[in-house]
């Protein structure tokens, strides 16, 4: 396990300011608005932004935190492992999403390690620990084929045992919210609890699941309609072709920033017209320039094809069941407590997750979105401090 420090070549950060400079804009229709993607004038000033956004800043602010490179099943992991001050602290894994990084969670990091210093209580101190996920900012190069949800579960279980972590929690949205119940399913003998929050996936549901929902309810499932209707063209470019789509965003940083930023205009708190009303720019900027400097543009958009893979292989099998076999420990229902924090964004619906998680926790909120770590990490941290002192 060696020590990590993010350290972009100079000429990395000029070349970056002379494609901007350099860009072509494409033509489009008068007063295109986000129905047709992101407005080329809005995008011309984040751009405007970026060209005097100071990279070395947010490189800082990522250093403050111990870093560490390790391999893990032939694959290069790189985590970010931030030791509370206090000795009772326990271990938490967190597990970031795409469009996401471990720069998503420096609004989080101090009140989880350092209660104290932020007007809480000791008691809810943790031990962060907080990979990139293989093929995405600093967990590179991506070596192998396969890296889905499962193997990226088995290898947290890994790291967190190298760290000498015997009793942990696990915490994640968007990838995470799938990652972190599979490591509780797979290392249930060390895994104490689980908190999730971010999901985007349709509700998997059964008939009559959506049979008189509550008003509440119905609104998430318009939303979701609603995106998986126009919103998830992403998603199949990333899972059927992400080599092809990837050569225009890892030669454009342009391209790189409105496939991301299209995102948190899309999944961000619904009350707010722009990203950055949500998140701010400078965060916003550090994410994309992750994405940008380390070329990640392919290798994390292979996460959506290997769990496409995953699906696909699951559905044709089960038309054709094999017997006898062995249970799946990830496809059983999870016996770790459960906690799920649903943002505006969220299209979670209780009595569908209650098949899949032991849910000991459900705390709805009106603010915030997809992003919860960027767009409300107070509310999140609460529910997080909340949700483990349960199981502590």
């Amino acid at each position: 396990m060696d020590e990590f420090r993010i350290e972009i070549p100079q000429p990395d950060i000029e070349d970056l300011r002379d494609r901007l400079r350099r860009i072509r804009w494409p033509r489009s229709l008068p007063d295109a608005s986000w129905d047709r993607g992101v407005p080329v004038e809005y995008l011309r000033s984040v751009v405007d932004r970026w060209l005097e956004y100071d990279w070395r800043e947010w490189e800082a602010r990522l250093n403050a935190y111990p870093q560490y490179l390790t391999r893990i099943d032939d694959q290069p992991i790189h985590f970010l492992h931030a030791r509370s001050p206090e000795p009772d602290a326990l271990p938490l894994i967190l597990t970031h999403g795409w469009p996401g990084s471990i720069a998503e969670f420096l609004e989080i990091l101090g009140p989880l390690t350092d209660p104290r210093s932020y007007g809480a209580g000791p008691a809810d101190a943790f031990h962060v620990v907080a990979p990139s996920v293989p093929g995405h900012g600093f967990s590179v190069p991506l070596e192998q084929p396969g890296w889905n949800h499962e193997r990226i579960a088995r290898a947290w279980a890994v790291l967190m045992s190298r760290l000498g972590y015997r009793r942990y929690g696990a915490q994640g949205g968007d990838t995470g919210s799938v990652v972190s119940p599979l490591l509780g399913r797979i290392d249930p003998e060390h895994v104490i609890g689980v908190h999730i929050n971010g999901g985007l996936a349709f509700p998997n549901a059964r008939p009559g699941d959506l049979d008189d929902l509550e008003p509440r309810d119905q609104a998430k499932l318009q939303a979701a309609e609603r995106v998986r209707r126009t919103g998830t063209g992403y998603a199949e470019l990333q899972s059927t072709k992400p080599q092809t789509v990837s050569f225009a965003l890892s030669d454009s940083p342009v391209g790189q920033l409105a496939w991301i930023l299209e995102k948190f205009h899309d999944w961000t708190d619904p009350a707010h017209s722009l990203p950055e009303d949500s998140v701010a720019l400078g965060h916003l900027l550090t994410d994309v320039s992750i994405y940008w400097f380390t070329n990640t543009s392919a290798t994390s958009a292979n996460l959506y094809y290997e769990n496409r893979v995953v699906a696909d292989s699951a559905a044709s099998a089960s038309s054709t069941p094999t017997w006898p076999h062995s249970p799946d420990p990830t496809t059983l229902r999870s016996a770790v407590p459960t906690g799920v924090a649903v943002f505006p964004t969220d299209p979670a619906i209780r009595h569908i997750l209650d098949r899949e998680h032991m849910i000991t926790q459900w705390t709805e909120y009106d603010r915030g979105g997809h992003f919860a770590a960027l767009e409300a990490p107070d509310l999140l941290i609460d529910d997080i401090r909340a949700f483990f002192r349960t199981v502590r």
